[in-house]
């Protein structure tokens, strides 16, 4: 929402688009004046080790291994933190698993003959009936 504030308060306020947004304008200077926090500090020193951990890597290391190298470089973060981060960075790892096989289309001789010629327009009302069962 700060953002949203930021980039139209030129135009009209930030005052009117916290009114309309139903925040207090308080609420709003608070958050623009406010340190970082701990955490997003941290948080962008971890996304910068993760990121140097992903290239070594050539890109294809998942959050697991991300995870273990961080703790082996002495780096002692949560896994859940590593998933997020990457996740929130646009980082994948690489899947050898193929992805499940969902649809096999059987034989054409399985399949009804096309009456219609794929032509699903009649000259007039009641020449051409479409149904599927």
């Amino acid at each position: 929402m700060i953002t949203f504030i930021n980039q139209d308060k030129h135009d009209y306020g930030a005052r009117p688009i916290c009114k309309e947004m139903l925040i207090a304008p308080s609420t709003y200077y608070a958050a623009i004046s406010r340190r970082p926090s701990e955490r997003s500090k941290t948080n962008e020193e971890t996304v910068v080790k993760i990121k140097d951990v992903h290239k070594k890597n050539y890109g294809v290391s998942g959050v697991r291994k991300v995870h273990a190298q961080l703790k082996r470089d002495g780096h002692p973060v949560a896994r859940c933190t590593v998933e997020r981060l990457k996740r929130r960075e646009g980082l994948r790892g690489i899947s050898r698993s193929r992805t499940p096989r969902t649809t096999i289309p059987g034989l054409l001789s399985d399949r009804p003959e096309d009456l219609v010629r794929r032509a699903f327009t009649a000259p007039a009302p009641n020449c051409l009936w479409v149904a599927d069962i």
